[in-house]
C-alpha cells in the first residue's frame, strides 16, 4: 500500500501512458484520451493516497469509468456527424500508444478496428478492450467495471463476435513498408496525372473511398464505392482542389500511411497490389494531434510527388 503522502506526480506520470492507451482505445479520440488522463490526475491529486493500495490498478478504474460516462455522449454526436467518421490518428511508431510489437496489438490501434468498436456498447467495448489490448483477466475486468466475472465473460464473448463479424476478410497480401511506400507512389502518381484509365487500373473492382472531413473541409459525405466511382472522385477532388501533394511516410494507427502536408493523413489497404480502401481522415480538429506529435519531434523526412 502507498502510504499517505509518499506518491509523487513522477508515481503518476510513470502511468499516464498506460492511460492514455486505454481511453484512446476507448473513445478513439486522443484530445478526448488526453482530457480523460487529465480528469484521472485530478482526481487522484484530492484523492487519500493512502488507501490507494495499486496505483495502476486505481488508475485504470477511473479511467475506464471516466471513458464509459462519455461514450453515451460520444454515440450521440457521432450520429449527428457529418459524413463519415474515424478515428483521430495517433503516430504510434514512438509508442505514443504502448508496444505494438504483434499483429494482435497493431490490430488494437488500428482505424478499423476503432470503428467497430463504435457498434459495442460502452460496457462491451470497456470488457473487450481491457482483454484484447492489455491481457486483462475476467476477474480483474470485473473489479475494475464493478462486474461478477461470469457477466465480463458474457460481455466478452459478446462483444467479440460482434466484432469478428463486421471484419473484412484477411487480406492475402500485406506489403512489406518498402513495397508499401513504392504502391502508394505509383498509386498518387496515378491521381495527379489526371488518367482515368491508369487510376482504374489501380484500384481493386470494390475498392472503397472514406473521407472524414467533419463537415468543416470538403469531402465526401458518405464512403464511394467500387472502381470506376473511386477514381471518378478522386480525379474530380484533384481537378477542383490542385494541390502539390509534398508527402511523408509514418506509422499511424499501427499500419503504414502517408501525412499529406497539415491537409490529411492517408491509408491505403492493397490487395494483390491494387487499393482495396482508402481512408482519409481531414477534419482540421482530428489532426491536431498529429501536428503536435509532428512539432515535438521534428517533423517527418520522406518523399515528395
Amino acid at each position: 500500500m502507498i502510504a499517505q503522502g509518499t506518491a509523487s506526480v513522477a508515481d503518476f506520470e510513470e502511468h499516464r501512458p498506460r492511460m492514455f492507451a486505454i481511453a484512446y482505445r476507448m473513445l478513439g479520440s486522443a484530445s478526448e484520451a488526453e482530457d480523460t488522463v487529465q480528469e484521472a490526475y485530478l482526481r487522484w491529486s484530492s484523492a487519500d493516497r493512502g488507501s490507494i493500495e495499486h496505483l495502476g490498478a486505481w488508475l485504470a478504474k477511473v479511467v475506464t469509468r471516466l471513458c464509459l460516462n462519455q461514450l453515451d455522449s460520444a454515440r450521440a454526436r457521432r450520429e449527428a456527424y457529418a459524413g463519415p467518421w474515424l478515428p483521430e490518428p495517433v503516430l504510434t511508431g514512438q509508442g505514443a500508444l504502448g508496444p505494438l510489437e504483434s499483429a494482435e496489438q497493431r490490430d488494437s490501434v488500428s482505424m478499423a478496428l476503432l470503428v467497430l468498436l463504435e457498434r459495442l456498447t460502452p460496457t462491451e467495448r470497456a470488457v473487450y478492450v481491457l482483454r484484447e489490448a492489455f491481457a486483462y483477466g475476467h476477474r480483474e475486468i470485473a473489479g475494475l467495471l464493478d462486474l461478477t466475472e461470469a457477466n465480463c465473460r458474457q460481455l466478452y464473448r459478446r462483444a467479440a463476435g460482434r466484432v469478428s463479424a463486421g471484419k473484412a476478410p484477411e487480406r492475402r497480401f500485406r506489403p512489406d513498408p518498402a513495397q508499401w511506400q513504392g504502391l502508394v507512389a505509383g498509386f498518387l502518381e496515378a491521381a495527379r496525372s489526371g488518367d482515368l484509365a491508369r487510376l482504374e487500373e489501380l484500384l481493386a473492382a470494390d475498392a472503397r473511398y472514406v473521407s472524414d472531413g467533419g463537415g468543416l473541409v470538403s469531402a465526401a459525405r458518405r464512403p464511394v464505392q467500387g472502381r470506376n466511382n473511386v477514381a471518378r472522385f478522386l480525379l474530380g477532388v484533384l481537378r477542383k482542389h490542385p494541390v502539390d501533394l509534398a508527402v511523408s511516410f509514418a506509422e499511424v494507427n499501427g499500419e503504414p500511411a502517408v501525412v499529406i502536408g497539415g491537409m490529411g493523413v492517408l491509408q491505403l489497404d492493397f490487395e494483390d497490389g491494387l487499393v482495396g480502401e482508402a481512408r482519409v481522415v481531414m477534419n482540421p480538429e482530428k489532426l491536431e494531434f498529429v501536428r503536435r506529435q509532428l512539432s515535438h519531434s521534428g517533423g517527418l523526412s520522406g518523399p515528395s510527388w
